[in-house]
């Protein structure tokens, strides 16, 4: 694929209607929140702003971010200015949102961008930013608006995937992964998404009627029960905001999920697949909970910066998501370590630090923050995926009875619902 050639313009242009119509489904006369974390994500981004403006907004918006600039900030910035954050581009994204604005984040960060950074450095930037996002975040939490999140290729990403091609070829090749596992390669890929969303859905409603008790995994380094806190709900594909507007907010997903009870996992999880984190590297490591909290941890690689991870609040340290992905997941069967969260957490099962969705208990988005904790829901600054499938992954789900059933047994369901 020529990256500049005619074929590549009609990924793009077929990328971005399944951003804004599908993703999205922008609604005619709502404007539209774009950040965008690399400079090269320009063409993506101007065919977006074309397909919203051609769908009826009035406003598209845009906030860039660049590696460069980042990376300059850790070679030359004072040492104590890290705890700083511009507050007005937390703001912006707030204010988006109370307006009624459709959100979307475009990545593609460079995984290891910040690796060979003093941890103490990134973690202290990484607090400060995760603090002045919270109240956006909690928005999102909601579903107040339809968001999305999208990751295209990115020379940095690219390179970090393919490290032995030149910078080109990377690219090309990381795009043609990207192009494989968000359907820009069928015929139709909004009618390919709807039948993927809605084999989710069935899925999902089925384990929010069983109402299981308990989850327990088990695989080589990973044997650990969580508990489900009662009137949880499994959601996957589609999310809907309180106006009824039906919306995906990842592109891919391939998973359904639910929230943990934040006082109830016990156990020990080995990751399986790397962690990219804010320009970080968290990889070969290992998290033992007892009663809802990490109490212990390793990392072959960035363990200052997952340690700092989890203290960035008193509830980093506890779940906020889990999440059952089948091994045979288009994803994960390109055999590709993405380094990228969005992609990796959908080609296995995956669990989350930090902040739960309040959507996914029943009533969570009416509860005050006590009583959300109360009801076994987690409120943090971050929200932080980490992926623990693989295809010698088992589990069982504990039912109100007690008993219990098998839902994935190497990696793969056991019901076909």
């Amino acid at each position: 694929m020529n990256m500049n050639g005619s074929e590549f313009q009609v990924v793009l242009e077929k990328f971005a209607r399944l951003i804004v119509e599908v993703g999205l489904n922008l609604q005619p006369g709502q404007r539209l929140f774009i950040w965008a974390n690399q400079l090269e994500l320009a063409p993506l981004v101007r065919q977006v702003a074309a397909r919203a403006y051609q769908n009826g907004s009035p406003l598209v918006s845009v906030l860039w971010n660049d590696d460069g600039i980042k990376k300059a900030r850790f070679d030359h910035a004072p040492k104590d200015s890290f705890g700083e954050y511009p507050a007005w581009k937390a703001d912006a994204r707030f204010q988006s949102v109370e307006a009624g604005d459709a959100a979307l984040w475009i990545g593609g960060d460079s995984p290891d961008l910040l690796s060979d950074y003093d941890p103490s450095l990134v973690g202290a930037a990484n607090q400060s930013y995760s603090r002045h996002m919270k109240p956006f975040l909690d928005r999102i939490a909601v579903s107040q608006v339809q968001w999305l999140v999208v990751c295209p290729p990115t020379p940095g990403w690219a390179q970090a995937v393919f490290p032995d091609l030149d910078p080109t070829k990377a690219e090309e090749r990381l795009w043609q992964a990207v192009i494989k596992a968000c359907r820009l390669d069928k015929p139709s890929p909004a009618e390919n998404w709807e039948a993927n969303l809605a084999a989710l859905e069935r899925r999902a409603a089925y384990l929010s009627e069983c109402q299981y008790q308990s989850l327990h995994f088990q695989a080589p380094g990973t044997d650990l029960r969580v508990q489900l806190p009662k009137g949880h709900i499994w959601l996957g594909g589609r999310e809907k905001t309180p106006e009824g507007v039906i919306f995906c907010a990842n592109i891919p997903t391939e998973e359904i999920f639910t929230l943990p009870h934040r006082e109830g996992v016990d156990g020990t999880v080995r990751a399986t697949r790397p962690l990219s984190y804010q320009g970080s590297l968290i990889a070969d490591f290992q998290l033992t909970f007892k009663d809802g909290k990490v109490v212990d941890f390793s990392a072959g690689k960035g363990e200052g910066v997952l340690s700092r991870l989890l203290e960035s609040d008193e509830s980093a340290s506890h779940l906020g998501e889990v999440a059952l992905v089948p091994h045979s997941s288009p994803i994960s069967q390109q055999e590709l370590v993405f380094q990228n969260t969005l992609y990796d957490e959908n080609a296995s099962d995956h669990i989350a630090l930090g902040n739960a969705y309040r959507v996914s208990l029943e009533n969570g988005s009416a509860m005050s923050p006590e009583e959300f904790q109360a009801a076994g829901g987690n409120e943090s600054q971050i929200h932080v995926d980490f992926m623990f499938g693989s295809a010698e992954m088992d589990v069982d789900g504990t039912l109100p009875d007690g008993k219990s059933e098998p839902l994935m047994r190497s990696g793969e369901w056991v019901l076909d619902i």
